[in-house]
């Protein structure tokens, strides 16, 4: 063993905190140690030569297709306006009752988690439709920017997450595996987000009203708002996750069918415009384009981290910690829940996941499971103050007469509910 490794580690992690773009960090982090190894005579330099052909994997993976075709589904449902009427429908069904439109937003927030997988858009969009709504209803601001912040971090979790299909290419493991397994925590998380929220409105009411009885639609209003706006983001939603869990698709393909769907569900709503297809199209080639050189810096960076042996270090360290994997676990998400602070999912996922999953090999650590507990500890890092990322979403779109530490009081009760999946999770991904 060498200092190389661990100093190469160190310094892409500093070079990432000053803020330089993370795809960048890794490529040159890794072509100057490189050159310098080479030049100390401790790195052979001729490996980089592997790099266009891993460069031209990395171009033609095809699970990894199928990220820019749900990114592209969910930002045509948000641009055509489909999802904003989906929000407005569920909370006229359930604002009748005290703290409905709360447990509306935690149903939408599946429901858009389900139709994007993108964290941002499902906040932002949220935040710009039912904010103005509840807290004009007479919602306390903590609760309701409580909710929106944590259902919108759902698409972390509930399929067909993007960071999923991410996690299951740099683990190789099944992404319909991943899908399957994460189908229950996403739902648990839903319901335990709705009961805290029935509790509170039942033990205050003041916090969570219900509608004004004029604002309320009933009879064959709400029928036809909620067979035009409700059923067909629903319908296509199951269809999506049905192909894949009957084995009938792929991810990839179950993508492309969901983007065909949304086009048409659109077009169906009389809104598929030039403008929304123009954005969405602009949304999704600019974070298909970030992981794209996202992957091939964390190649670069991969290629000469093993030429140091970096990846040994890593996995005799892992594997010496007290406790066996359980050890391992406990240490790992809270690595990965502090840097969940700091840099995004896809950063996470491309510099730490890979070198983790031999260490998780060697103690028997289950990798569809460990992908999942992955997933909710990095939903949980999103909403935990004061560096969560589900929060500055959300803060951009909220009122500046509402202070930031009613954002911070309004998603505590939300992450003790995450910690306790989480908890429950990791003793799961345990080896027996």
């Amino acid at each position: 063993m060498n200092a190389w490794g661990p100093l190469m580690f160190v310094s892409v992690l500093a070079m990432i905190f000053t803020g330089y773009p993370v795809a960048f960090a890794l490529g040159g982090t890794a072509l100057i140690f490189a050159l310098i190894g080479a030049a100390s005579g401790v790195f052979d330099l001729p490996l980089l030569f592997a790099l266009p052909e891993r460069t031209f994997g990395t171009m033609s993976n095809f699970t990894l297709l199928a990220v820019p075709f749900f990114i592209f589904m969910g930002t045509i449902l948000e641009k055509s306006k489909l999802a904003e009427q989906l929000l407005e429908t569920i909370g006229m069904l359930f604002g009748r009752f005290r703290g409905g439109l709360a447990i509306g937003v935690v149903f939408v927030g599946a429901l858009l988690a389900a139709a994007t997988g993108v964290v941002g858009a499902s906040v932002t969009a949220m935040g710009l439709i039912s904010l103005p709504v509840m807290l004009r209803n007479g919602y306390k601001p903590e609760i309701s920017l409580g909710v929106i912040s944590a259902s919108g971090t759902l698409g972390q979790i509930i399929p067909p997450s993007i960071v999923l299909i991410v996690l299951g290419d740099q683990m190789g493991v099944s992404v319909g595996d991943l899908f399957r397994a994460a189908l229950v925590p996403g739902l648990v998380l839903t319901g335990g987000y709705a009961l805290w929220v029935g509790f509170i409105a039942f033990m205050k009411p003041e916090v969570a009203p219900a509608l004004p009885v004029e604002m309320r639609v009933s009879g064959m209003e709400l029928a036809k708002r909620v067979v035009l706006s409700l059923l067909p983001p629903l319908t296509l939603i199951v269809v999506v996750l049905g192909s894949i869990f009957a084995g009938v698709a792929t991810p990839t393909e179950a993508g492309a069918l969901g983007s065909m769907g949304a086009m048409a569900l659109a077009a169906m709503n009389r809104s598929l415009g030039l403008k929304p297809l123009q954005d969405a199209m602009e949304e999704t080639s600019r974070l298909t384009i970030m992981v794209v050189f996202l992957l091939i810096g964390s190649t670069a960076f991969a290629l000469v981290f093993r030429g140091f042996d970096g990846d040994i270090w890593i996995e005799t360290m892992l594997t010496g910690i007290p406790g066996g994997a359980l050890g391992f676990l406990l240490v790992v998400n809270l690595v990965v829940f502090v840097l969940g602070f700091f840099i995004d999912f896809f950063e996470i996922a491309f510099i730490i996941v890979p070198l983790i999953v031999p260490a998780a090999v060697l103690l028997g650590v289950d990798l569809t499971w460990l992908g999942i507990v992955l997933a909710v500890n990095l939903q949980t890092s999103f909403l935990t103050p004061p560096f969560g990322f589900s929060l500055f979403y959300l803060r951009g779109v909220t009122p500046s007469e509402i202070p930031t530490t009613a954002m911070y009081r309004g998603v505590i009760p939300f992450i003790v509910i995450q910690l306790v999946v989480l908890s429950s999770l990791i003793w799961i991904a345990v080896p027996k």
